[in-house]
């Protein structure tokens, strides 16, 4: 029989952010397991900055979600999560979306977690999010990194940038677990997780955890 397939969906065009999640996700894969691909949205913008964007990818995603007969889970790597529910709408198998894994992931490894996001206006977008999920309280902060999606994933000094902002959320806002709040710092999770001493969060990692277990345990 063939692997069962879960498939990642980078919502943004930029091909570099799709290689960092492939590159980050290669720890999951094993003999027999689920078979982990990373597609790219053709149709989406170079990054998810906006809520313009978010809105934008929504049925985009749902198509290519709806149109899929092969996989067995699918996984939204963008942190707004776009789409999500209306992708949930267009199909009867598991998705998955990187900040709602991410977060719940954090808060199964500590009391309090910061978010490490992209820009400033990203994080009334989050907040929106936290609050509809009813987990502001355990929110200790969330500070931007200032930088554009394409710039977290290959521009220069942006660890050393993560490495700041996350010892201010640990050690001024009081967070005991990091989520970085976009797929585009994927590649920066071992070294920041290093560096601050407390649990780093990629949630994408997370959520193809998450889609894991799901697949496996469906099948078994």
């Amino acid at each position: 029989m063939p692997r069962p397939r879960i498939l990642v969906i980078n919502p943004n065009s930029n091909p570099m952010v799709t290689q960092g999640l492939e590159d980050a996700l290669k720890p999951l894969g094993f003999d027999g397991g689920p078979e982990l691909v990373c597609q790219s949205l053709a149709d989406g913008p170079f990054g998810i900055e906006s809520q313009a964007d978010v809105d934008g990818v929504a049925m985009p995603l749902r198509k290519l979600v709806e149109g899929d007969n092969s996989s067995a889970a699918f996984v939204i790597a963008c942190y707004s999560d776009p789409g999500l529910q209306v992708c949930r709408e267009g199909t009867d198998r598991p998705v998955f979306g990187i900040a709602e894994c991410g977060v719940l992931t954090a808060l199964a490894r500590a009391e309090t977690f910061g978010v490490i996001a992209i820009a400033q206006r990203s994080i009334p977008r989050h907040m929106r999010y936290l609050r509809q999920m009813g987990l502001t309280d355990r929110l200790a902060g969330e500070r931007p990194l200032n930088m554009s999606v394409a710039e977290t994933a290959s521009g220069e000094g942006t660890l050393a940038k993560m490495i700041d902002i996350g010892r201010a959320l640990r050690d001024e806002d009081g967070a005991r677990a990091i989520v970085m709040g976009c797929a585009g710092m994927a590649r920066h999770r071992h070294p920041l997780e290093d560096a601050l001493g407390i649990p780093v969060i990629d949630p994408t990692q997370a959520a193809v955890t998450m889609a894991l277990g799901a697949v496996q345990f469906s099948a078994h």
